[in-house]
């Protein structure tokens, strides 16, 4: 069962550590624990890559869209409860493709699906588009560890 409109960025902020420029998810839609979760990231010109990746034709770059996905991963990861003391590593990507250039002006609807999870260790398939369009997809393994581990 989904959950809508379930997280902002305030609480965005107390799930993940990241803060600007590298919090890269602005809202989360909706989720539903141990199946997926659909956030959103505004991309503007004012975003500080774009002063050189391409600044004649400025795009997002892959990597980052990655990062944004990863990022939401880890959301779905925490909605159900998040140790205090707990990190989430970003470990292995598998079958990433790019399909579509994200550029200012878009928003980029990230969507991951949980796969599995074993010892803390997390498997999701991530994809995100722009205007219904696919931008990005990949598996990705993530891991929650705690600090100092």
């Amino acid at each position: 069962m989904s959950t809508p409109a379930a997280i902002d960025i305030n609480k965005i902020m107390k799930l993940l550590p990241h803060r600007y420029p590298f919090l890269l998810v602005d809202r989360v839609l909706e989720y539903s624990p141990k199946g997926s979760i659909t956030a959103i990231k505004n991309v503007t010109i004012n975003e500080p890559f774009f002063q050189g990746h391409f600044p004649d034709f400025p795009v997002m770059p892959g990597v980052l869209i990655i990062e944004a996905l990863a990022q939401t991963a880890a959301l779905l990861t925490f909605t159900e409860a998040k140790q205090e003391d707990a990190i989430y590593y970003f470990a292995g990507i598998d079958a990433a493709r790019f399909k579509k250039p994200v550029v200012p002006g878009d928003q980029l609807v990230m969507v991951a699906t949980y796969q599995r999870e074993k010892a803390g260790i997390y498997k999701f398939h991530v994809k995100a588009t722009v205007d219904g369009e696919l931008a990005a997809e990949a598996d990705i393994t993530c891991a929650v560890r705690t600090k100092g581990a």
